[in-house]
């Protein structure tokens, strides 16, 4: 599973600004949809396209693994992904 980390680097913003990051904000500066922010941020599972995460990182000016982390299926809690050959 892929873990997008769009609210920490909000708030890593958020403090060296000492100011508020909206998604409305991102959306303007990046051309990604509210919408699409939205559910990177908040719903688990979310598969965003290339083009949405090398914008993203062009706005918080971070490497795609700062934005992005791998977790390992098994060491998700709640998945419901079956490894091959099991039932």
């Amino acid at each position: 599973m892929l873990r997008f980390r769009l609210k920490e680097l909000i708030a890593e913003k958020e403090f060296r600004e000492n100011r508020v990051v909206t998604l409305v904000e991102i959306a303007a500066a990046t051309g990604v949809h509210r919408m699409t922010l939205s559910k990177l941020a908040n719903h688990r599972g979310y598969n965003p396209t290339g083009d949405v995460l090398d914008k993203l990182c062009t706005y918080f000016r971070c490497r795609i693994e700062q934005l992005v982390e791998h977790i390992p299926d098994d060491q998700v809690t709640g998945s419901t992904t079956q490894k091959q050959g099991e039932r």
